[in-house]
């Protein structure tokens, strides 16, 4: 097919890439792919639109995707309450205030059920942040491709899985990182054989940002975190040119916008001398591909109606540094879950980077550039000093346990803290340009009793399931989880069985203990 013509509203003719007389002359869709990933990006296919939703019941967040999806969203990406994250019941005395509040509630397969009712899952990709629990939903999600008759080689989408950051920056951990990195290792090795189009694990520096670190910080952290997986991989006897392909990145897209742009392009290039150095001889192996989101932690409170300038702008740096999909944040959401008229905004804000600004027609169009350059090569640098660091202290996992990375977070985000309070960075709105307001007063409320809802549903389920299979279910859950064998298949019969999520974490609480 021949390469379509693509001009400015002037008729100059705008070729696919651009070659500068600099040492720039590396092709996108080259190792080691600092231009991009795919040899035409946009040009091919823009990225996913991807809005991030849950909230409440599943009831409720099914109204929500089905909306989403009439507005033209192309991928769905689910927001699990507290509880669900780290492996508890709604009727749980510790999910008391918590059900449904920062996401959906899901304590069975009759839940998950509800969530993707009228929705073919063999038609999207669906993204679903969970990690402590995320072999249990993964198994709910696969149960529910099953029985609507999908082809499990055929299905797609994104489990977060990724523990490490947990520990280092969000804390919905459950049990120790021993036995943490057995369920990750365990879903990379059945996925490979059962779901092979299913991306395993999404390397999160999007939490490590928001809990306050630096972008290089969260560079480095990220790939130290996504070396210590392959390693992981590589114990357990995975061919890493198969299971490398399976691995995606998440990260924060900040406020400095050339400073995003030179990490997304520093972080393939490191990537793929990563990959390279473990064994990747695959190119699809040593591609970093990443969904990317705003940063939640810049959003404020006090003028709202700005943090629609803060998101386009952004999201432009996300598609400039090559994301493969991408979420934007609600103008409302440092006040509450965002409404229905913010989610549209956010959704409206990726449609006109990609239809109306002409970002897309060529790929990597800030190459060559002497400032992005010069501070693509700086990123890499600084970020390399932390990587060598954390391999000296033997990897992520004892990196994490001296404290080592929470501690840097924290200086981080104290120095970050002290400037915006001396004046020294500048957030409108809040420490300039600065006004009286009215209190918001439409803002989204998830109501508390969605705990009484979904305690009906439980008890409902319990007297309506077969108890002898899922007591039988569970045992053997039990017996395997005190060996080596993988736990995946023992987990996906209890979650047939409409064992809940609850039950199954606690079977499992009950082998590897708390951390």
């Amino acid at each position: 097919m021949p390469d379509k013509k693509i001009t400015t509203t002037s008729g100059i003719e705008i070729k696919e890439v651009y070659t500068g007389p600099s040492a720039m002359n590396e092709l996108p869709g080259e190792f080691p792919y600092t231009r991009g990933i795919q040899k035409d990006m946009y040009r091919g296919k823009p990225w996913t639109m991807r809005q991030y939703a849950g909230f409440s019941t599943a009831e409720e967040s099914n109204k929500r995707y089905h909306y989403l999806l009439s507005q033209g969203t192309m991928g769905l990406s689910v927001a699990f309450d507290l509880p669900t994250q780290i492996g508890y019941d709604s009727d749980h005395e510790l999910a008391e205030g918590e059900v449904g509040k920062v996401g959906v509630a899901i304590d069975s397969l009759k839940d998950i059920e509800i969530l993707f009712d009228g929705i073919e899952l063999r038609n999207i990709t669906t993204s679903m942040t969970i990690n402590a629990t995320a072999a249990i939903l993964l198994c709910m999600y696969i149960a529910l491709a099953k029985k609507q008759g999908a082809d499990l080689k055929q299905i797609s989408g994104t489990i977060q899985n990724d523990i490490l950051k947990e520990y280092a920056a969000r804390g919905t951990y459950i049990y120790p990182p021993e036995s943490s990195m057995r369920l990750i290792t365990d879903v990379f090795e059945y996925c490979s054989k059962e779901v092979p189009k299913w991306n395993t694990i999404s390397i999160s520096g999007y939490h490590i940002r928001e809990a306050g670190s630096t972008a290089v910080q969260e560079l480095a952290f990220t790939l130290a975190n996504g070396k210590t997986y392959l390693k992981a991989a590589l114990t357990k006897g995975l061919d890493i040119n198969i299971f490398a392909k399976r691995l995606s990145f998440f990260f924060n897209c900040h406020n400095n916008f050339f400073e995003e742009i030179a990490k997304f392009r520093a972080a393939r290039r490191m990537w793929a001398h990563i990959t390279k150095e473990l064994g990747a001889t695959d190119p699809g192996a040593q591609k970093l591909r990443f969904h990317s989101q705003t940063g939640g932690s810049t959003l404020t409170a006090q003028q709202p109606m700005n943090n629609i300038v803060r998101v386009s702008n952004q999201a432009l740096a996300a598609v400039l540094g090559g994301t493969q999909s991408l979420h934007t944040n609600g103008y409302d959401e440092a006040l509450s879950l965002p409404t229905e008229a913010a989610a549209k905004i956010a959704l409206r804000t990726q449609q006109i980077i990609a239809f109306e600004s002409g970002v897309t027609d060529t790929v990597d169009p800030l190459a060559g550039s002497f400032f992005i350059e010069s501070l693509t090569d700086e990123m890499e640098k600084a970020a390399q000093v932390y990587i060598d660091k954390i391999d000296a202290m033997g990897g992520s996992v004892k990196a994490i346990e001296q404290d080592y990375m929470q501690q840097e977070i924290a200086s981080s985000a104290y120095q970050y803290q002290n400037d915006i309070e001396s004046g020294d960075l500048i957030i409108v709105g809040v420490n300039k340009f600065t006004q009286q307001e009215p209190a918001q007063t439409n803002v989204f409320r998830v109501d508390d009793s969605i705990r009484k809802h979904q305690i009906e549903k439980l008890v409902l389920l319990k007297n309506s399931r077969n108890n002898s299979a899922v007591d039988k279910a569970l045992q053997q859950l039990k017996q395997v989880a005190t060996g080596k064998e993988n736990l995946m298949p023992y987990i996906l019969t209890a979650v047939e069985c409409y064992a809940t999520l609850g039950e199954i974490s606690d079977i499992l609480r009950s082998i590897f203990g708390e951390y």
